[in-house]
């Protein structure tokens, strides 16, 4: 099994790190040859803004969409899920709208407001745990899930983890977490497919 993660910005590195530890065999991904046999993709955490503008550039925006409509697993963090969202505010800005949320960018404050938190699963069996530590970095806050997305863990009342269909989709930073149980599901969900 192969995964891509997405490597035009960001924290791509860890990413792959993680996930090699985990024993799948990983490569980072910066144009569409790249992106065509993979068994699963990771959109890291980064800068939303960026990672469009290079998608456009780089003419990769299309192949990205066939990806992710090949129904793959699909793991996206921080502003993975960003690039995600059916709807982005505070600031709007454009996005792929494959997940069915809304969210705010920096959700939870600016980079002095980052911080490592609590997270509380709502579904245990899935995860493995009741809780867990979530690091968040300038994280986006989702506003609203839609009717065919499961909430797998939240921060306070807040969804931070979510999923719809093979998509995995995380506010903060998984990879930068030992142990990782969302990465463990990811994994289980790449393995299982």
């Amino acid at each position: 099994m192969r995964a891509a993660v997405l490597a035009l910005q960001g924290d791509f590195t860890a990413h792959r790190r993680a996930l090699e530890e985990r024993g799948l065999d990983v490569i980072e991904a910066r144009s569409s040859a790249e992106l065509d046999a993979v068994d699963a993709l990771v959109l890291p955490g980064g800068e939303s803004t960026t990672m469009l503008r290079l998608l456009a550039g780089d003419g990769l925006e299309s192949s990205l969409r066939e990806v992710l409509s090949s129904g793959i697993p699909v793991l996206a963090t921080c502003a993975g899920l960003i690039l995600l969202a059916r709807e982005v505010r505070t600031p709007v800005q454009p996005s792929l709208g494959v997940l069915d949320v809304t969210v705010a960018r920096n959700g939870y404050g600016r980079q002095r407001e980052s911080t490592i938190c609590p997270v509380g699963v709502i579904e245990p069996a899935v995860l493995g745990t009741t809780a867990f530590e979530g690091v968040f970095i300038r994280a986006p806050r989702i506003l609203a899930v839609g009717a065919g997305v499961e909430t797998l863990a939240v921060r306070d009342k807040d969804p931070v983890l979510v999923r719809q269909g093979s998509t995995l989709a995380a506010t903060f930073h998984p990879e930068l977490s030992r142990p990782s149980p969302v990465l463990d599901l990811f994994v289980r969900m790449v393995r299982e497919r």
